[in-house]
């Protein structure tokens, strides 16, 4: 049982309140997973500056001033490096290949786990509300936002086995439920080329979906291809820098909701998680079907 909580703001007026409205979501869903949670935040220009790339990693295993320093010589760019919890994310004015190619000599031993022009990706160990706290989420801006709780079942409780799961520019993944092939699927995408950072099943699915849209799929068109592919039971978000897409398994065996308004879409495990969203009295607020996908753009 794992906890998911999005919100996409179409109006931009909403758009400085995008953490205090997801930190009230994500309070709301702490019961549903208490052992680890993550966050990805688009838009935010404090936490990922305009021009720049960003790369979240776990374990850097430096010094954020020594980070710094490296990267800027390796590079020849002014780096920035900020800690947050476990998470540090790095910036610079760079490609984020670049950026990530030159993280894996300055830290070597540092995990990447988040990666994009608009994202940062922020992950922990511990209650998702002290972690909210060590992110500063009540201060984000920006256009949209995903959130999970983890209730760990396929794999150990660890801050790289928590969601999102960014594995390539922009492109998150959160999931609450168990996919029953993944093994299968993680062998044939291996044998293709892709990488994979951890054991989680649900990284699986981001990778699979990644490797759609560099084939050109849209982001609907990749989840009708997952649900072709895929079995098991899912609740899933996947959000990109200018969309965000919902889609349950054709049993629809996990709970989600989704409300929307004129001003802003969001979805979540539990109704209570959407009940202090502005203007939510007056919100189209429905069950999403089984095995259909919905998505949105701004």
């Amino acid at each position: 049982m794992c906890g998911i909580a999005a919100l996409q703001l179409k109006d931009p007026a909403l758009r400085p309140q995008l953490g205090e409205l997801m930190h009230g979501m994500l309070c709301e869903i702490v019961e549903r997973g208490p052992d680890s949670a993550g966050i990805s935040v688009y838009g935010d220009a404090r936490l990922n500056p305009t021009g720049a790339s960003m790369v979240s990693v776990l374990d850097a295993g430096r010094a954020d001033a020594d980070l710094e320093a490296a990267l800027t010589d390796l590079l020849g760019v002014t780096t920035t490096a900020t800690t947050l919890g476990d998470t540090t994310l790095v910036s610079a004015p760079v490609a984020t290949a670049e950026l990530s190619a030159a993280l894996k000599i300055a830290a070597p031993g540092a995990r990447q786990i988040g990666r994009g022009d608009t994202v940062a990706t922020l992950k922990g160990i511990g209650n998702p509300v002290a972690l909210a706290e060590q992110f500063g989420l009540t201060t984000v801006t920006g256009t949209q936002g995903v959130s999970h709780t983890r209730m760990a079942t396929e794999s150990a409780v660890t801050a790289s086995g928590s969601h999102p799961f960014t594995v390539a520019d922009d492109l998150c993944l959160v999931h609450n439920g168990s996919f029953s092939n993944h093994a299968s699927i993680r062998r044939e995408l291996r044998a293709q080329g892709v990488e994979f950072d951890s054991d989680n099943d649900s990284e699986v699915a981001a990778r699979y979906l990644a490797t759609r849209l560099e084939l050109g799929e849209t982001l609907p068109e990749a989840l009708e291809s997952l649900k072709g592919v895929f079995d098991g039971f899912y609740t899933l978000v996947v959000t990109t820098a200018t969309g965000l897409a919902v889609l349950r398994d054709p049993i629809a065996c996990k709970p989600a909701i989704i409300a929307e308004t004129d001003q802003w879409v969001a979805m979540a495990s539990e109704y209570r998680a959407l009940a202090g969203l502005p203007g939510i009295e007056s919100a189209r607020i429905f069950e999403p079907e089984p095995g259909e996908v919905y998505s949105w753009t701004f």
